[in-house]
């Protein structure tokens, strides 16, 4: 199993290194050429403007479009989550939009505001959660499972091939998170 990871922004090197712990191989994500034979792809934390306009420039977009729109399972935490949401509810634009959700992005506050914490998730147990900037889920639509909350907003997410969170499992040691996206893409193998 291959397990991309979108490299032109962000988290890129914990999501590799956290695969590589459980057993699983990791590529990083450059160009369109890089989706080829991808059992599934992360998209990381960091900044989703900025992300998207580097993979417009490369063409990586459309081609990533396209791939999600064939099924490639996908795991978008803090900004990738952004990248995913169909609905921003703070921003004039969307992304890719594969996953049925309005998010408000930043909506934990700024930089300095950023925390750690635990989340209880179904399924999981409780969870070590990092949230830098993170973005919070106000609305989901009615196929979305929400697995975790912080108070009253899901903070992990699951639709279809489709999982997102709004904080940094990669930070955490704590791989149960990558595990349960692994599982995803294994269960409905391309």
């Amino acid at each position: 199993m291959t397990i991309g990871v979108l490299a032109v922004q962000g988290d890129v090197r914990e999501h590799l290194r956290t695969l590589g712990r459980i057993g699983v191989t990791g590529r990083p994500v450059l160009r369109p050429d890089h989706l080829v034979g991808l059992d599934g792809i992360i998209l990381p934390g960091g900044e989703s403007t900025a992300m998207w306009r580097l993979m417009t420039r490369t063409g990586l977009a459309a081609s990533l479009q396209e791939a999600l729109a064939s099924g490639l399972p996908a795991f978008g935490t803090c900004a990738g989550m952004i990248l995913l949401a169909r609905e921003i509810t703070n921003w004039p634009e969307t992304y890719f939009g594969v996953l049925d959700i309005a998010v408000e992005r930043n909506a934990t506050g700024r930089q300095v505001d950023s925390f750690e914490g635990r989340v209880a998730a179904n399924g999981l147990g409780e969870l070590p959660a990092v949230f830098i900037r993170a973005p919070l889920v106000r609305r989901a639509g009615r196929a979305v499972e929400a697995l975790a909350w912080l108070g009253e907003a899901p903070v992990l997410v699951r639709e279809g091939r489709v999982l997102a969170a709004s904080f940094h499992p990669e930070l955490t040691g704590d791989p149960r998170v990558h595990e349960l996206f692994i599982h995803m893409c294994r269960k409905g193998e391309r």
